[in-house]
């Protein structure tokens, strides 16, 4: 059976970047298959033939090369498997020709994952994952045999739905699923890379009534004066989530990312991680004690202690929501809340309780934060932020 390596060819300037390339061998016959994936000698370990992860600007292209990488190994494998299964002669031309002319071939699997790089190299790390989990998700589908865009119709996504609901997954998930599905074809319709056959019309793609995730402002009580003082774990779950509840429902990502410089003059402010959105808050007596609390070293310019380390700064996120999830849990227990206890649950209490207050719908849009999203800050003008602080001050003094 042939084999494959990946190579990289060092730049005969000592500044300037090399390439990567496959070499496909078959029959003791060797070719090479150039990419335009471009790496500095540093970023490269020859040992191993594989990419080295630097925690720097360069960070997101390395991973969306190295992912790429994988791809195309996976395709040429999926190849040779082709040619071997058909028990005819084939040489290492025939792999590479037939490599090539997929490639030229526009077909959904190639064009969602330059689309998850692009999104890679624009720091849009969160939306990459979910993109990727979704082009997971289809290959299981279609047991990784790829598809032109070109052969994408409705009765290709009425299978993938029914698929999807036969392995238990919810409405909403579904509709998740396929709305990225539909943005990546809307994108390759905009290209002129196929043209539109609207595969989506009869699938479900709406946003489906969930189960209630807010908590009354009784049960937020319960859970702030819970003696957690043996139990740190627990302790700094709870603090999180009220810390999240204080702050109009800010979301993990954001509190993971606050530094010390971003609170100034009594003022919290920030710029929401997933619509760039800038928020001012006014800090609270409240907010203040957690984070005295908690003391970050002095070296470190985060205001909580949520990332601890200067590298992986993703996988420290994940890893402690996670956790701090997990024990919300416990928390929730031994005040006898029903509902799911996570930090999300901050964000939809505040805007619940804000809401029971007859605090204004545009009011509430607006503490929270509520851009480019199915809100009623569509159509509203930017709000003064007293209004909002005096709306957040109406909750907290009731704690």
């Amino acid at each position: 059976m042939a084999s494959i390596k990946v190579k990289f060819r060092p730049s005969t300037s000592e500044n300037n970047e090399g390439t990567i390339y496959y070499q496909i061998i078959q029959n003791r016959v060797i070719r090479q298959l150039k990419t335009d994936y471009r790496l500095f000698m540093h970023e490269w370990n020859e040992e191993s033939n594989a990419i080295i992860i630097t925690n720097s600007s360069r960070q997101g292209y390395l991973q969306s090369i190295e992912e790429r990488i994988d791809w195309d190994v996976k395709r040429l494998q999926s190849i040779i498997n082709q040619l071997e299964n058909k028990r005819v002669k084939y040489s290492a031309d025939d792999i590479i020709s037939t490599f090539q002319r997929q490639a030229n071939e526009q077909s959904l699997f190639n064009f969602m994952q330059s689309v998850i790089a692009q999104l890679q190299q624009m720091g849009k790390q969160r939306t990459s994952e979910t993109y990727r989990a979704t082009l997971r998700s289809f290959m299981h589908f279609r047991e990784d045999k790829d598809i032109l865009l070109e052969e994408i119709n409705s009765d290709t996504m009425l299978m993938y739905e029914a698929y999807l609901h036969n392995r238990g997954l919810t409405k909403n998930t579904t509709s998740f699923y396929m709305r990225i599905l539909r943005a990546v074809y809307n994108r390759a319709v905009e290209k002129d890379l196929t043209t539109n056959r609207n595969p989506f019309k009869h699938v479900y793609t709406g946003i489906d009534k969930t189960v209630k995730r807010a908590i009354p402002l009784k049960a937020i009580k319960q859970i702030k004066n819970l003696d957690l003082s043996l139990q740190p774990s627990l302790d700094f779950a709870r603090d999180m989530f009220l810390f999240s509840f204080y702050t109009r429902g800010m979301s993990f990502i954001d509190m993971a990312y606050l530094k010390k410089k971003d609170l100034s003059n009594g003022i919290l402010s920030y710029r929401r991680r997933k619509t760039g959105q800038q928020l001012f808050i006014k800090w609270e007596k409240c907010m203040q004690e957690i984070v005295e609390k908690y003391n970050t070293d002095y070296c470190s310019p985060y205001l909580l202690p949520i990332l601890k380390y200067p590298y992986d700064n993703r996988s420290q996120y994940k890893n402690v929501l996670f956790k701090t999830n997990k024990y919300l849990k416990e928390v929730a227990k031994m005040v006898g809340i029903s509902v799911p206890l996570t930090l999300y649950v901050a964000r939809h209490s505040w805007a619940s309780i804000a809401k029971s207050k007859n605090i204004p719908i545009s009011v509430i849009s607006e503490g929270m934060g509520h851009d480019s999203e199915m809100t009623t800050q569509i159509y509203l003008a930017s709000l003064d932020n007293a209004v909002v602080d005096r709306a957040n001050a109406q909750i907290l003094k009731d704690l």
